[in-house]
């Protein structure tokens, strides 16, 4: 099982599109995935068709993480439903539920004991292979509680002035974090996101990533895509939803998936820009 945290210390830039965006890759390879909805805005969790019920948020684990019982609280998300109208066969896409309950933690102070709740509560989560993590966007307890957690930390960013410089003082906190906490986490790269190809600012600001972060710059970068805030809205895979952008969209997550979770191993392929 691969635990990987999807961060950014600016908001806007898209993690949860991007989380999305992996958790739909995910299922059509047939992997079976848990996404952890660490942000208190539980953005994640309306986009991937889980209402809430009678089931423990990822807040409400924390509290008893122990106790908590993961298994039993999870909640299947809405699109291996869609998977499976489709004749595919059985498919796995399980939520820890969010909420603002989760904002007690994201706290610049937590202590060793409570940075490893959420490494207690995914102790029950033997059944998956992957588990994406989407963080809230800053630096605070539950991004902490989350790389703590994690193999591998990913960061999302735009290819602007403030997220480039958001991201090069996000790199240095975790290599500290690592220092400190978590010798075997690894950074597993930047994605790119909301890239406009005919933005000479854009241009200019991936010309400037690479020159700062090498091989660390993911490929592929993602596009902006004007129908993302639609198929979010409802709630479906990217991977499930028509047009030839929306096809383009998940050949670029499934490649983004490939080489994100090859870090580390050797096999990260040379996929096009």
């Amino acid at each position: 099982m691969q635990v990987v945290s999807i961060s950014s210390l600016k908001g806007g830039v898209g993690k949860t599109s991007v989380t999305t965006g992996l958790a739909s890759a995910a299922l059509a390879a047939g992997i079976p995935t848990l996404v952890v909805d660490l942000d208190p805005h539980a953005d994640a969790t309306t986009a991937l068709g889980v209402q809430p019920g009678d089931h423990l948020d990822i807040g409400r684990m924390l509290k008893s993480p122990r106790r908590a019982r993961l298994a039993d609280n999870v909640v299947g998300s809405s699109w291996t439903a869609r998977v499976h109208s489709n004749g595919s066969g059985p498919a796995v896409l399980d939520v820890a539920v969010g909420s603002a309950y989760t904002g007690i933690y994201d706290r610049p102070d937590l202590g060793r004991r409570d940075l490893r709740r959420l490494s207690s509560v995914l102790a029950g989560a033997e059944n998956y292979e992957l588990v994406l993590v989407d963080c809230p966007p800053s630096l605070n307890g539950l991004t902490r509680m989350a790389w703590s957690a994690s193999d591998k930390v990913a960061l999302v960013a735009e290819p602007g002035l403030f997220s480039v410089a958001g991201t090069e003082r996000t790199m240095r906190a975790i290599q500290l974090f690592r220092q400190e906490f978590a010798p075997n986490l690894t950074p597993a790269g930047i994605v790119a996101n909301r890239v406009r190809s005919g933005s000479s600012e854009h241009t200019y600001r991936l010309a400037e990533m690479e020159s700062m972060f090498g091989e660390l710059l993911l490929s592929p970068r993602i596009p902006e895509q004007a129908n993302w805030q639609q198929i979010q809205g409802a709630a479906h895979p990217v991977h499930h939803w028509p047009g030839d952008s929306a096809k383009s969209a998940a050949a670029l997550f499934d490649s983004l998936l490939e080489n994100l979770l090859a870090v580390g191993s050797g096999l990260r392929s040379r996929s096009p820009r």
